[in-house]
């Protein structure tokens, strides 16, 4: 079982590192039509304009746009690999809102690997092969994350050696561009908290150069506030590196930016929502709670269980402690715990901490075996050392304790 947790970390971070590094270059580089006019369409402001257009309605989940967009592009340079590595891009943005949501694993794969068929076609023709093992690395990173979340270990372990075979080929560009700053920044900063924090993987990472997580961070700012195609992967990343430092403030500021800018993004929408609560904004996490439950019931493409979860948790919290109003915060915490059970988010905290309110709801209504079954349910899908485990242990000796007194009293 540990090798399989260092073997998923190994080339989770691989995707991440290569993922920064190559995107970019995905969405900047693309063929001509080979008539030698332009060694890479990054000299071409026309197809930057049209790939930049689409990305932009990826983000914002308009995927139906995007791909025409993509088609076009495809239409354009058939035998090039970065309109099938856009198309790709898209397939794992639709898996982003939820990672355990298969659906999309197929035609991703298929799209990276046709990518790659003309990635190598293009390494071969090639001198400058810079651009290509872009592709090459881009296209194995996306794979071997897709396998990594399945845990297809081998699979895993075939992209990502592919994957850090064609980085090698593009190492230390990144002075050509703010563009090119993205995966260094993201490797100088995982290259440091992956040991941090999981210190088994230590024996394994020493091959790799040391990290800088400060460092990392600025080239990720860097890149968020000055590149043109890489800007918002970068942001991507730092909501999440911004929480792990436990840098709410930063992370609030960029969850909000990010959703404005792309506001049917459900990722984005999701972490605005969550850094506003823990911040104690309270009219903005409500607004934004209402909001995500709202695009769910219209069916909005990425509003899905795990959106739902959060949002309905927020809102149960804010009726429970704040309005006063126990029957709606119930409503809400039933609906967290319906959301969970669909995401199969047994272990989430949202999840166990509306488990136990609801418990304690059902102690105040007197219905005591609802409430220890609740209980129990948070004791039985808990993590053991977790405080909602220990909270609900308690509850029920209180309960129980409760139980004998009220036994007695009705004796005497």
């Amino acid at each position: 079982m540990e090798k399989n947790i260092l073997k998923y970390w190994i080339f989770s971070i691989v995707g991440w590192v290569l993922l920064g590094t190559t995107t970019a270059n995905a969405q900047l580089y693309a063929s001509s039509d080979f008539d030698g006019k332009y060694d890479m369409l990054l000299s071409n402001p026309g197809v930057q304009i049209e790939a930049t257009e689409a990305i932009n309605k990826l983000y914002n989940f308009k995927f139906a746009e995007a791909d025409a967009e993509f088609r076009w592009l495809r239409y354009r340079y058939p035998y090039h690999p970065m309109p099938y590595f856009l198309m790709g891009l898209a397939e794992w943005w639709k898996i982003v809102p939820n990672t355990e949501d298969t659906r999309y694993d197929d035609r991703c794969l298929a799209l990276m690997d046709t990518c790659i068929t003309l990635a190598e076609k293009l390494y071969d023709a090639r001198e400058n092969k810079i651009e290509p093992s872009f592709f090459l690395a881009a296209a194995y990173a996306f794979k071997g994350r897709i396998h990594s979340e399945r845990k297809h270990w081998s699979r895993a372990t075939f992209a990502g050696k592919n994957a850090l075979k064609y980085m090698e080929k593009c190492e230390g560009k990144s002075d050509l561009s703010p563009e090119l700053l993205f995966g260094d920044g993201l490797f100088n900063y995982f290259a440091q908290w992956i040991p941090d924090n999981y210190p088994l993987l230590k024996p394994i990472l020493w091959l790799f150069p040391k990290g800088n997580k400060q460092l990392g961070i600025q080239q990720l700012e860097k890149v968020g506030n000055n590149a043109f195609y890489t800007r918002t992967e970068a942001r991507y990343f730092l909501l999440q590196i911004y929480s792990y430092e436990n840098q709410y403030a930063k992370a609030y500021d960029l969850a909000k930016y990010s959703w404005e800018t792309y506001p049917d993004n459900p990722y984005f929408e999701r972490y605005y929502l969550r850094s506003a609560f823990v911040r104690g904004n309270t009219a903005e996490a409500e607004k934004s709670a209402n909001s995500i439950l709202s695009k769910i019931d219209k069916g909005m493409a990425g509003y899905e269980a795990v959106s739902g979860r959060n949002a309905a948790y927020v809102l149960a919290y804010y009726y429970n402690n704040y309005h006063r109003d126990i029957p709606k915060a119930k409503e809400y915490y039933l609906q967290a715990v319906n959301y969970s059970i669909q995401a199969k988010a047994f272990t989430s905290g949202y999840y166990l901490s509306s488990l136990i309110a609801l418990g304690k709801m059902s102690e105040t209504e007197k219905d005591y075996e609802a409430a220890r079954e609740y209980y129990k349910t948070v004791i039985d899908r808990g993590e053991k050392k977790s405080s909602q485990v220990k909270e609900a242990k308690d509850a029920i000796s209180q309960l129980n304790k409760s139980r004998r007194e009220e036994r007695r009293k009705r004796r005497d």
